[in-house]
């Protein structure tokens, strides 16, 4: 059972509230019923919000909570859409109203203000298209209206508004982890030891090498620490001085040995490989590349137990000089036997004080608690829940940092979300996201949509945010950018996102972090790679508002017309992990897509063989960001320009 709808209901609904006196629905609020109507939605909404607190809380414990929260949640897209329809709708008539008076007087406001007095019924509220439109929205209104009625007669006999105290829920926030090499080596602890074991099998060049080279396994569970031990080796200075070439390379899931002989070459190689589509020739030139060198190559997150694929992509390495290393980072012994690793190293939880030591770090940007006593003895209970992850506890120093009250940190050891055992989440990554402020929630959800190993930009997932309707809200003045900049650097800052050491201007997610988003993010959320079990196609359809998945060399009927089915759709995001290969959108996919009337982010993206747009992508009211970059179009449609 996921948090469906803590992720992102108390920020929803206190938007909405926002939203009925926003500026964009004035010319519509002059309209005495349904200002009446408006005034209405906003008492029953707040309502709503004294008790969603509570509601989130019971909800994994009571199901009927939890039916409650997801009519509500469906409920809060659709007042979300009607609301955008009008001002839509306000803005088209403010446009139709300055038109005829800037080609009068351009230049002249008071000419201007003074044909809006003149003509503002004629223009816009007695045309035919606005008279079929009040007509429409007039249906949807009293729609809204009943059912909102139905959720607070369901409320109050479900729920009782409650007082909770919180942590960090303040409205004043400031694929797998697709590793790389670098390492900051004073925020770690507890390793020394088998840091030096692998280093002294590293520079052991008489070590057991059937093919030319041995591999090394560092083998544990998730969030234990396996590939910051790897960073660690990998950047010390006497490897560095023992091995001619070294590379690294994040292999993950999807043992793809097209890709990762790419990646190994473009980082020993000076010049950067191009080649789309030659296995052969690609492995011809790592070949050449490593021949009779000393190389190091760390494979770091490996799931693949098919041999085959392994002799597959390894045979380019036995060209390497005696003493060449390759060290495997996997949860799974199987991979590290397919590979042929020994010795295999299996890496143990941090001991408790190690994992106070990055506790501290990271909440206090201390060692210890002498500056802190007060907070020494809760602090300790909290890490032994940790269960020795140091990603438990670099998290839960996130949740923790700048935090030095007592009470904040009892609230936490205390909190029930720890008893929960309703997935295979860490315990300690529940609590983290558990009392992120409802804002932060929200969108910590919407990145469930990244796949593992996706690397993205700031001003991408902000843009993201924008269109998604997360950031229309005043807050100290803020613009949207600007409060889409502290969301985001609120999340990096609780270790939720990671800088990537790739480039400098990229974030990460954690594999396990990444798992959180998803189960965080609940049913209207669906990446095309998760598991869709077949009985629960129809419920699917009903609940998804965002969808994404991995570019495929053709995506056509039979992979994407489900999703053409689901009505309420309001992201359609797929997402290309490299920037090699030509992907191609069947033109019939294209053109069900357009009959999904609430689509608000729409991506094309990647898609070379698609040259122009239908007329028909200007029926689409509610776009927001339509990305177009890597596809053939020159011009837009008449009906966006």
């Amino acid at each position: 059972m996921s948090f469906i709808g803590e992720a992102v209901l108390s920020a929803s609904v206190e938007l909405l509230i926002e939203k009925l006196a926003s500026q964009g629905l004035e010319l519509f609020t002059r309209h005495k019923k349904l200002k009446a109507d408006f005034i209405k939605w906003k008492g029953m909404l707040e309502m709503i919000q004294a008790v969603l607190a509570d509601a989130e809380d019971r909800q994994t414990r009571e199901k009927p909570v939890k039916m409650w929260l997801d009519n509500l949640q469906n409920l809060a897209y659709d007042v979300q859409d009607v609301l955008d329809e009008l001002e839509t709708e306000a803005l088209r008539r403010e446009l139709l109203l300055q038109e005829p008076a800037a080609a009068d007087q351009p230049s002249s406001s008071a000419n201007t203000s003074k044909f809006r007095k003149l003509i503002p019924t004629c223009c816009t509220n007695f045309s035919p298209r606005s008279i079929q439109f009040g007509s429409m929205m007039a249906s949807k209104i009293k729609g809204i209206t009943d059912r909102l009625q139905d959720i607070i007669l369901t409320q109050k006999g479900l729920l009782d508004s409650k007082i909770v105290i919180s942590v960090g829920k303040s409205r004043d926030v400031g694929q797998r982890l697709p590793t790389t090499s670098l390492v900051t080596e004073a925020k770690v602890y507890g390793r020394e030891k088998e840091k030096e074991e692998i280093i002294e099998l590293l520079l052991n060049d008489d070590l057991r090498a059937d093919d030319g080279f041995s591999v090394i396994s560092i083998n544990g569970m998730g969030g234990v620490g396996k590939t910051t031990l790897a960073q660690l080796v990998y950047n010390d200075d006497r490897v560095q001085r023992h091995f001619q070439i070294k590379a690294w390379t994040c292999v993950s899931d999807d043992f793809d040995v097209f890709r990762i002989s790419k990646s190994i070459l473009n980082s020993v190689a000076s010049d950067q490989c191009k080649d789309r589509d030659d296995l052969n020739l690609l492995q011809e030139k790592l070949k050449k590349q490593l021949s009779g060198k000393k190389f190091l190559l760390v494979l770091d997150d490996v799931w693949n137990e098919n041999y085959r694929r392994w002799s597959e992509l390894s045979c380019p390495f036995g060209a390497g000089a005696a003493g060449s290393k390759i060290v495997v980072t996997t949860r799974n012994l199987v991979v590290a036997e397919r590979t042929g690793a020994d010795p295999v190293c299996q890496l143990k939880e941090l001991s408790d004080d190690d994992c106070l030591c990055v506790l501290t770090q990271i909440s206090l940007g201390a060692r210890d608690f002498n500056r802190h006593q007060s907070l020494k003895e809760v602090g300790k209970q909290i890490v032994i829940k940790c269960g020795g992850l140091p990603l438990a506890a670099t998290t839960l120093g996130g949740l923790l940092r700048g935090r030095d009250d007592p009470r904040d940190w009892e609230f936490v050891l205390k909190t029930d979300i720890w008893n929960l055992r309703d997935s295979d989440i860490l315990p300690a990554l529940r609590v983290s996201y558990h009392f992120l402020p409802p804002q932060l929630k929200q969108c910590f959800a919407y990145c469930s949509l990244f796949p593992k190993d996706y690397e993205f930009q700031e001003e991408e997932i902000i843009l993201l945010w924008t269109a998604e309707g997360f950031l229309d809200q005043e807050y100290n003045g803020r613009k949207m950018e600007d409060l889409g900049r502290a969301f985001f650097r609120e999340l990096h800052s609780r270790s939720l996102f990671q800088q990537s050491s790739n480039h400098a201007s990229r974030f990460v997610m954690h594999d396990l972090i990444n798992d959180l988003a998803r189960w965080a993010a609940g049913e209207q959320y669906f990446r095309m790679e998760d598991t869709l079990a077949g009985e629960n196609r129809q419920k699917f359809s009903q609940s998804l508002r965002h969808f994404s998945y991995i570019h495929g060399e053709y995506d056509g009927d039979t992979r994407l017309e489900f999703i053409c089915d689901v009505q309420h759709l309001r992201t359609f995001l797929p997402m290309k992990l490299s920037v090699f290969g030509e992907n191609y959108l069947a033109w019939s996919v294209l053109q069900m897509l357009l009959n999904l009337p609430r689509l608000r982010v729409f991506s094309l993206c990647g898609y070379s063989n698609i040259f122009n747009l239908p007329n028909e992508i200007g029926n689409l009211k509610h776009l927001r960001c339509l990305n177009l970059s890597r596809t053939s179009i020159q011009i837009l449609p008449e009906s966006i320009n």
